[in-house]
């Protein structure tokens, strides 16, 4: 441990303390390939993993290096705190995410497709097609592909067409002349989005009559491609797929009608700037390049790949086969008793707070407080917050009700939560028709904060009651997010919420919370004071410790506050899912810091705050993690758990976390991680726990 005089010299902003973000994210995408590698887990769920490690990559390309590249052209000479420029950041990535996308590939052709066939789950090869089948897959493409694909030649009169984001296409290599004379020897296909990517075959001709025969739309279409250019020869065809910048950009200072403007941009984000090719490999070389030059980009942001061009496309088989023997044994979530059928909400939330911790307790009671609001005669406002939801959702059913039952409703609804822009922007449009009070929040902050916050009169006075969580409201992935929730009627609690709802739909001055810590005002420096005082319990001797649970670790000052309380002799405990920046173990600056990245049947979500505060733990959940964007450019809010059972139980799950040995993976101090091992009978899986520990409150 560092001595206090040794902590002053050192310089925590030094860049060699910080771990770049897009490598750390590049390293959470291959603990989450790791899965499709692990035999321990069913069969079409390492399949699934691979599919999500493979649309990870997309979205890393299409935001993440999308605005590297960019920032590249704006300011070449900026560096952050890692003392990187962004083109030397795309310099360390494009090695590794080439390096990842091999890996892929490789579990693909070499496990995953091995595995399938040995379990009756077919992928059948070109090459393999018996009479029969090409009979019948050729019949398939004149009656289902033919009549609505549309190939373009290229040459004077038909210029290179506009390629769809993420779309899969082929570029054809052609001789001969057509009926017009023409031949420019090239041509582009591109498959309509609607088509699906895997064909399955009858079982009479597939010949695996107790198992799953499937051929991807990409083989039709190569062995049938002839058709569409009668008179021709085709010399080769090659599938291709490029990822365009999707990131949307609206000018918050220019911007008169944010709906109008998000809409504006979604229509543009199919043709966003090309950041990335990916093409089959046997490709010749100078129609690679023809490509690459076509969409101005490097010899680093093409990706030769084997065969299909989109891994994450298989993902339709996890749910079109039926073998629940291959699949992760059905979860039933469990109900908290003082909220099961036929109970009063209002009188349970009155007694005491109450705590669900999703998915091994069930969303309905979330969905159920806010029907019973809808319903009770003594309620008169219901307001609510929606970053992410189901396009068929209970819960905005639920509001619906309460509207058509005179309540004074009010929702605020994110129109910028990332990628599912124009979901929301049918939704508000929908709530809007129903007579409902929509707000789309302040301008240049995205409202990321979970909150809902009912009214009800009781006798001569008003009394609120609340929901905050750590999650969307969102039922369907409430079922695979672990996350907490808060029902609660304390006063001083419930006037915090009604003040942030407040400022989000109304104009004035920052006002002071009691309970709740909100970004972007208090939430940072709540944060680095707590930390602060753990500094000060450490240097009096006395016992100190910090554990956080969150997706990111960046925030530049939160990262050196818990450096210098690494090195006052506080014990930290980081289980950070996602991107960490911070470095643990480094000799005299954070040996006393933990850091451990959880990847398992659920995706880990929860933020949960803990300081030990002299044996009187001080724990928060919140929606925010610990990242800029969080902290200064959001509207988040971080909610104390005050009641002593919740907080003995966040403490207990806190400690499972930490216990676990067969998800964990340990971060090293150069960022690379090693996952956790454990000796026989002594596996501890925090996810099974929680299941087996609810499963049994039926």
């Amino acid at each position: 441990m560092a001595t206090e005089q040794a902590a002053e010299d050192i310089d925590f902003s030094d860049a060699s303390l910080h771990f770049n973000r897009e490598l750390s994210l590049l390293e959470f995408n291959t603990r989450v390939l790791a899965q499709a590698r692990n035999e321990d887990i069913p069969l079409l769920e390492r399949l699934n993993y691979l599919c999500i490690s493979s649309s990870n990559l997309d979205e890393f390309y299409e935001v993440r290096a999308a605005s590297l590249i960019q920032l590249a052209e704006l300011d070449p000479l900026m560096r952050g705190s890692d003392d990187l420029t962004a083109q030397e950041q795309l310099n360390l990535i494009a090695p590794r995410a080439h390096e990842l996308v091999d890996e892929q590939y490789r579990v693909l052709y070499e496990m995953m497709i091995p595995q399938l066939a040995n379990e009756g789950v077919c992928f059948i090869r070109r090459a393999d097609w018996t009479e029969k089948q090409r009979h019948w897959l050729n019949v398939y493409f004149n009656e289902e592909l033919l009549p609505i694909l549309t190939p373009v030649g290229l040459d004077s009169a038909h210029p290179f067409p506009r390629i769809l984001n993420k779309s899969l296409n082929f570029i054809v290599s052609l001789s001969g002349k057509d009926a017009f004379g023409r031949n420019s020897g090239r041509a582009i296909l591109q498959a309509p989005r609607a088509l699906t990517r895997l064909v399955r075959i009858p079982d009479d001709i597939s010949g695996n009559e107790e198992g799953d025969s499937f051929v991807f739309l990409s083989s039709i279409i190569h062995a049938f491609i002839d058709e569409l250019f009668n008179g021709m020869k085709v010399k080769h065809c090659h599938q291709f797929r490029v990822t365009r910048n999707s990131d949307l950009y609206v000018d918050d200072d220019a911007v008169d009608d944010l709906f109008n403007a998000v809409q504006g941009e979604l229509a543009m984000r199919h043709y966003g700037d090309e950041v990335r090719l990916e093409i089959d490999e046997h490709c010749p070389q100078e129609t690679i390049e023809f490509l690459a030059a076509r969409f101005g980009l490097s010899e680093n942001q093409v990706f030769p790949v084997s065969g299909l061009v989109n891994i994450s496309r298989i993902q339709e088989i996890v749910n079109n086969v039926d073998r629940p023997d291959l699949k992760f044994k059905p979860h039933k979530p469990s109900i908290p008793e003082v909220l099961g059928r036929k109970k009063n909400y209002f009188d349970a939330i009155k007694k005491q707070d109450i705590l669900l911790h999703h998915p091994f307790e069930s969303f309905f009671p979330v969905v159920e407080f806010i029907k019973q609001a809808a319903i009770d005669p003594d309620v008169v406002a219901i307001k609510q917050t929606l970053y992410r939801t189901s396009s068929d959702s209970p819960v905005v059913n639920a509001l619906l009700k309460a509207a058509q039952a005179g309540k004074e409703v009010t929702v605020v609804i994110e129109l910028r939560a990332r990628f599912d822009e124009r979901a929301n922007i049918t939704l508000a449009a929908k709530l809007q028709d129903a007579a409902i009070n929509v707000v789309y929040g302040v301008v240049g902050y995205k409202t990321h904060a979970k909150m809902c916050l009912i009214i009800r009169k009781e006798g001569k006075r008003y009394r609120d009651y609340v929901h905050l969580g750590t999650g969307n409201y969102h039922p369907n992935t409430a079922k695979f997010y672990t996350d907490y929730g808060l029902f609660s009627s304390n006063v001083e609690l419930g006037a915090d919420v009604r003040k942030v709802f407040v400022q989000l739909t109304s104009l004035g001055k920052v006002t002071k919370l009691d309970k709740l810590l909100q970004s972007p005002f208090t939430l940072h420096k709540g944060l680095i004071a707590k930390i602060e005082r753990e500094i000060n319990f450490a240097k009096k001797g006395q016992p100190a410790e910090i554990i956080f649970k969150v997706n990111s670790v960046v925030e530049e000052e939160i990262i050196q506050a818990l450096y210098r309380a690494s090195c006052a002799g506080v014990e930290i405990k980081l289980i950070v899912r996602g991107v960490c920046s911070l470095k643990p173990g480094i000799k005299g600056v954070s040996e006393n810091i933990e850091v451990r990245s959880i990847i398992g049947r659920f995706l880990e979500h929860t933020r949960v705050y803990m300081f030990a505060n002299g044996g009187n733990a001080d724990i928060y959940a919140a929606s925010a993690d610990v990242m800029g964007r969080n902290m200064f450019r959001r509207v988040e809010a971080c909610f104390p758990i005050e009641h002593k059972t919740l907080k003995m139980r966040i403490l207990k799950d806190l400690a499972g976390y930490l216990q676990d040995n067969t998800e964990s993976w340990i971060m090293q101090s150069d960022g690379s991680y090693i996952q956790s091992t454990y000796k026989e009978n002594e596996a501890y899986c925090v996810q099974t726990a929680l299941m087996d520990e609810f499963s049994n409150k039926h």
